[in-house]
This record gives C-alpha cells, sequence and structure tokens, in this order.
C-alpha cells in the first residue's frame, strides 16, 4: 500500500479546511530562499515568545477550565481574532483559564486567558460547560510521546460506514449489505487496540454522537452519515464492544466497524539516542555481527546487533579489512552494515550558537538532529520519490534552509499516490510544517525507511517522529493540539 499527500500536483499539503472558524493555515514560514541565511540568523535573533497571558505569574490567574467543542479553537496572543494565532486546542481537549473574561472584542461570549498563554473565545469553537455533549462523547485526547497518539486504521474494502449512534444487528446488515461478512480481528490487531472502553452511558441508551464545529457534516441516514472512502485512514479516541463486533470512535466522532479496516503497526525504528559524546548510526543489515575484544584486546564475536537498532560510535575504527566501529557500549560493528552520521554544521551558524537544528540528508535518506555541534539523535527517513529532482515538477523533496512554523499533534493530510487512488489520512501523527506544504511527520501506511518514498514531505518513522515532535520548537503547550510560531521555530537544513 502507498500512501502520501499532495501540494497541488506535488508537494505535500494537509487536506481542505475540516476544522473551525477561520480554518485558514499560517503562511509560509521564512526560507532561506526567501530570507538567506543571514536574514535568518537575524530573524530568530530577534524573535520573541508570545506575551503571556495577564496576570500568568499567578496560580489563581487559571483558577478555572474551558473546553474546545470545535475541531480547531484557536488560541490568540490578545483578547482579539485580529490577534496573531498562537495554536490552537482540539474537540474535547480542556485547559486551564481565567476565571473572568479579558473583553469581548468580536467575541460575545467573551475572551478568556489561557494556560500557559494566549486568549480563547466562548462561542461556538470554545464553552464553559465542562459537560457540553462534544466534550462528553470526546473521551480521550491524543497520547503525546507514544509512537502513535491514537490507535490507527485503515479502510479495507468495503470501507466502513460512519454511523452516529450504535447500529443494531439488523440495521448493521441493512446499511453495510450481505456481500462480505465481517471479519474477525487477529491476535495482534487486538493487542494494538488494547481492551475495548467502557461505553458512555449516553451511547449504551441508544443517544447519537454530536458532530464538533468545523468537522465535515456528511447527509445523514437513520444511524448513519455515508462511507468512508477506500483506503482512508484514521485515529481512534477509543474503542468499544457492541452485538460481538468492535467499534472505534474517530476523533470527528464517528463509529466505524473496525473489522471493515485493517490495524496500523508502528515502526520498530525508533532512531538513535545519543546520550553524551558520540556519532549516531543505525543497522542496516540484517543479522549483523558485534564483536567483543577479549582479555588480549582481539576482537571476538559477540552476538548480533538487531536491524535497524540505534548506536552511539565513539570515533574509533580498526584496522580489520571491512572496518569496524567502536561503539559506546563497547561493542564494535561493521562499517559497512551501518548508516552513520556525517557530522555537519549548518550554514546559517546554528551549530556554532549552540542552538537546536536538524540536518536531512536526501542521499543518505538520514535525518540528524544536533543541538550546537553536538549530534544527539538520528533516524532514517523516507524523503520525496524524486530524488533531487525538481520540486515543482516532481515529487521531490524542498532543498534549503527552513524554520519549523508549525506543530500539529495530528493532521487531516490527503494525496493522489497512484492516479486513480485518492488517501484521505486523518490525524497523520506529529507534523512538523516547515516550508509550505512541506512538512516531517511519522506515518502508519510504510515501513520503508531509508528509500525515497514520499510526495515531498519527509516520513519519519512513528517512535522517531514523537521523540523530535517533543524536541523541536515551538513547543506544544499541554492541552493545545498544535503550535504556530512563524519566526523561532527548530531550523530544517535540507540537501543532498
Amino acid at each position: 500500500m502507498c500512501l502520501g499527500c499532495a501540494l497541488g500536483a506535488f508537494g505535500c499539503e494537509t487536506a481542505a479546511p475540516p476544522p473551525g472558524p477561520a480554518a485558514d493555515r499560517p503562511g509560509p514560514a521564512a526560507s532561506g530562499a526567501a530570507l538567506g541565511l543571514p536574514a535568518i540568523a537575524s530573524e530568530l535573533a530577534t524573535a520573541t515568545a508570545a506575551p503571556q497571558a495577564a496576570g500568568a505569574d499567578s496560580d489563581n490567574a487559571f483558577s478555572a477550565k474551558i473546553a474546545s467543542i470545535a475541531m480547531r479553537t484557536w488560541v490568540y496572543t490578545e483578547p482579539s481574532d485580529r490577534s496573531k494565532r498562537l495554536g490552537y486546542l482540539r474537540a474535547g481537549g480542556v485547559v486551564d483559564r481565567s476565571p473572568e473574561p479579558a473583553g469581548a472584542d468580536g467575541c460575545a461570549g467573551g475572551w478568556y486567558a489561557v494556560r500557559p498563554r494566549g486568549y480563547v473565545c466562548v462561542g461556538k469553537g470554545a464553552s464553559l460547560d465542562l459537560n457540553h455533549p462534544v466534550v462528553r462523547a470526546a473521551l480521550r485526547g491524543p497520547r503525546r510521546g507514544e509512537p502513535f497518539p491514537y490507535p490507527y486504521v485503515v479502510a479495507g474494502d468495503p470501507p466502513p460506514h460512519f454511523f452516529f449512534r450504535f447500529p443494531p444487528e439488523q440495521e448493521q446488515r441493512t446499511t453495510e449489505g450481505r456481500s462480505r461478512p465481517p471479519r474477525p480481528l487477529s491476535k495482534a490487531e487486538l493487542e494494538l487496540l488494547g481492551p475495548a472502553d467502557p461505553m458512555p452511558p449516553f451511547l449504551a441508551d441508544g443517544g447519537s454522537l454530536p458532530k464538533p464545529y468545523g468537522a465535515a457534516q456528511q447527509l445523514s441516514w437513520a444511524s448513519h452519515r455515508g462511507k468512508a472512502s477506500l483506503n482512508a485512514a484514521f485515529g481512534l479516541m477509543a474503542t468499544f464492544d457492541w452485538t460481538g463486533r468492535r467499534w472505534g470512535l474517530t476523533t470527528e466522532l464517528d463509529l466505524i466497524a473496525v473489522d471493515r479496516t485493517k490495524v496500523a503497526q508502528p515502526s520498530s525504528l525508533r532512531g538513535a539516542v545519543v546520550e553524551g559524546e558520540g556519532i549516531p548510526a543505525i543497522v542496516v543489515q540484517h543479522g549483523l555481527q558485534t564483536f567483543r575484544p577479549d582479555a588480549q584486546g582481539r576482537l571476538q564475536p559477540a552476538g548480533e546487533a538487531p536491524f535497524r537498532s540505534g548506536w552511539a560510535l565513539t570515533g574509533q575504527r580498526s584496522s580489520s579489512p571491512g572496518g569496524l566501529a567502536e561503539t559506546s557500549t563497547g561493542e564494535w560493528l561493521p562499517v559497512n552494515g551501518l548508516r552513520m552520521a556525517q557530522l555537519r554544521e549548518d550554514p546559517a551558524g546554528f551549530a556554532r550558537d549552540g542552538r537546536k537544528w536538524i540536518d536531512v540528508s536526501i542521499s543518505q535518506q538520514l535525518l540528524v538532529a544536533y543541538e550546537g555541534t553536538k549530534p544527539v539523535f538520528a533516524t532514517l527517513v523516507s524523503t520525496g520519490r524524486g530524488g533531487m529532482g525538481d520540486p515543482k515538477k516532481t515529487h521531490a523533496t524542498e532543498r534549503g534552509t527552513f524554520m519549523i512554523h508549525a506543530k500539529h499533534i495530528t493532521a487531516t493530510m490527503d494525496g493522489d499516490e497512484a492516479g486513480d487512488e485518492v488517501y484521505d489520512l486523518r490525524d497523520v501523527p506529529y507534523v512538523q510544517y516547515f516550508h509550505e506544504g512541506f512538512a516531517l511527520h511519522g506515518v502508519f501506511w510504510h515501513d520503508e525507511f531509508g528509500k525515497v518514498r514520499s510526495h515531498g514531505c519527509i516520513n519519519l518513522p512513528a517512535p522517531a517522529a514523537a521523540w523530535l515532535f517533543e524536541w523541536t520548537e515551538p513547543s506544544v503547550p499541554e492541552g493545545w493540539h498544535a503550535a504556530i510560531n512563524l519566526a523561532a521555530g527548530t531550523l530544517v537544513y535540507i540537501h543532498g
């Protein structure tokens, strides 16, 4: 299966507007092409953090709660929708707020300061009622830091219907037809999903699911809102057992039959974390022999290095044919079985200033994260299948120096990887936009890292994407779903 995303004909882009009031994305971040490298350094040197909400130095300033009831509830720098956006909350998200509003400019319900900064308008996007139907229905937020923030499923053939209440068995047969009976889920799939959640009382009593503001509104039938497209993919907030079948609750608050999907398996590739000094490397050969020195200092076979395992190398090499590299744990590994970072300095001078930055090599299909001149993490990636071609004419990744300007714990993407096949990827994990529609993001639809594969984005193994998301700037505050900063994000340098 080959899924991806598109920017017009090429590149990588979010799907058209699901979310909330004024759901337009922020403009493109400044890039090396747009500003020139000295301008990037100057922009970052003068950038400041968004202002704190009034009284943010006191715990009493955030003594109450506010809930998101829209797919995107925007957080603004000031109590006005004419001010800059800092990020957004997701439907069902609850964060701390000020007990009293800070004004009502363009917001009849009032603007409330939220932790740690910014203001949210009470209205279609947010509510002070923590028992609001959308909050009750949105049982669980994303599991930040986990390889998958949600369990993921990809629609099969036939794809699932979107039910807004639990249908009785007869209604299931009427809606789904009898052409293909539900398939039993495998033990591995059930383990990936985890145990079923307790059913909320309102659903158990036959109640219907609400739709968050900004979610797609399909035509409704007796108990469903139509059918998913073939190869659509979804993150599941919760799963339930009903009439002998497992059902999933999507982030847009629809129920889908999981047996009409395939449950995604996260990649085993976690990347190489370097603690202290060292050069990160990934094992890219099955059955790679490890060696350890014996009492006389001669290297002897000691076992196998797991495929795709991450290591930190000391920089020491043996004189044996082919060469062995010493690791920080004392083992020695054959160099020809490793994908090793080639240490670099970025062209914008971040390394000299000690800042965080990211190096992406298209020829190596390798990403290395640095703090100054010190590499701290590396992972195999999949960049655009156009290789070193023109990103405007091929599925190539844009090259140059950019800054991460928008980060989403999950975001919807779409694409047409195979002409007549169109994909609708809900909740793509750990999306970090760095230039127009190009992003670093986790994937759940392939595990071919180390090879070109995407429509232009930089595909990351889910565990590595989770690590990198928490390391880069702008940081996404607890309880928020996304953060925006057009001036002070982490630098990304992409080259051949």
